[in-house]
């Protein structure tokens, strides 16, 4: 059910959004790769949105959202105040989540075509400011300088300090880990009515402010390239990273899953302090907004999945490398893009993706 209102006050207009939806029918749904539940509650999904575009009279928005999915959960706060548009423009954010994390601790099932519970969830706050730079017609940048609070629970919600293999799930040993993060993203986009190109890298830097929070950078790229072959549109994108210095379990890069190699469940293929993942698909039309595809995607840890502390990879057999391959459906319409992929990985596993997002090309 949802529900949308709203109410003036003064000049200025708040808008809310509500959407409840209650898990009505599992057998639509893939199998639960996390825990159970017998609180009904738990099985009920929604969000909740409120924006106010003036909140001190001089055009300052307040954002507010709420997000709950079966085992996540998401808050964030967002405030702007308004400057010229030649100068960078400010928000302070505050953001507190709860999501499994399957990814690294995840254990790999079924051929490693899915990632069940491994009992490691992160509980995560943060607060800090986002800049977001004025745009060039090509380029857009945001750096952001946050402070972060992480701490792992287990499924009852209880903070812990080890996995369920007795290894450690923080960088400090402690329950919890914190670190101020400095961060720089930058986009660069082009395209043509035959080809685009686009490129995106991340780079944060662990800020020591006090001797126990964590020192590291991370980096991480995607490099996209889409070319139109006659009636056909083939489109390769590159992912990489690396990260150095100190680093939890949770830090790695998972490899594996349906935004990186299809087949595999996330993070089935590995997890490590580096990655490298190929993905390319080419997309023919069939009919009015519906397409054919046939994809490929790869990717490997480059041997890195033992530096990670633990080694969570290794201990859950995690190949290091995979590939995964397929063919699907794309349905493009004003509401978005609809998708089903079908996908097979290395050990011959099957398994199917259903989708919803923006129409990309």
């Amino acid at each position: 059910m949802g529900a949308q209102k709203s109410i003036h006050a003064g000049k200025a207009k708040i808008d809310f959004n509500v959407d409840l939806t209650h898990k009505l029918c599992t057998a639509l749904m893939l199998p639960p790769p996390f825990r159970h539940s017998s609180n009904p509650f738990s099985q009920v999904i929604g969000s909740l949105c409120i924006k106010h575009p003036n909140l001190f009279g001089k055009s300052e928005k307040l954002d507010v959202s709420w997000d709950k999915g079966l085992y996540d959960s998401n808050i964030l706060i967002a405030y702007r105040k308004p400057r010229p548009e030649w100068l960078a423009q400010q928000s302070f954010v505050i953001q507190h989540s709860i999501t499994p994390e399957i990814g690294i601790h995840g254990l790999p099932a079924d051929n490693f075509s899915r990632s069940g519970s491994g009992g490691v969830n992160l509980c995560r706050f943060s607060t800090g400011i986002d800049l977001n730079e004025p745009a060039t017609s090509n380029w857009c940048s945001t750096t952001s300088i946050k402070f972060e609070h992480v701490r792992p629970i287990n499924d009852d919600g209880r903070s812990i300090t080890r996995d369920l293999d007795g290894f450690p799930v923080t960088c400090s040993g402690n329950v919890h880990d914190s670190m101020v993060v400095l961060k720089q993203e930058s986009s660069y986009a082009i395209a043509n009515d035959h080809t685009f190109s686009q490129l995106n890298f991340q780079i944060e830097q662990g800020i020591p402010l006090l001797s126990k929070w964590l020192i590291f950078n991370r980096f991480k790229f995607v490099v996209s390239k889409g070319v139109k072959l006659g009636p056909a549109f083939l489109l390769t994108s590159l992912t990489g990273g690396s990260i150095v210095g100190d680093m939890a379990p949770y830090q790695a890069f998972a490899i594996g899953g349906l935004n990186s190699i299809r087949g595999y469940g996330e993070g089935a293929v590995g997890s490590g302090r580096s990655c490298l993942i190929v993905n390319s698909e080419i997309k023919v039309p069939m009919a009015k907004g519906l397409e054919g595809a046939i994809f490929m995607d790869c990717g490997t840890d480059l041997g890195s999945g033992h530096h990670v502390p633990g080694n969570p990879a290794l201990r859950k057999g995690k190949p290091g490398s995979g590939l995964g391959f397929g063919y699907g459906l794309r349905f493009n319409s004003s509401l978005g893009q609809f998708r089903i992929d079908y996908a097979m990985n290395a050990f011959q596993q099957k398994t199917v993706y259903f989708g919803i997002g923006n129409v990309t090309s």
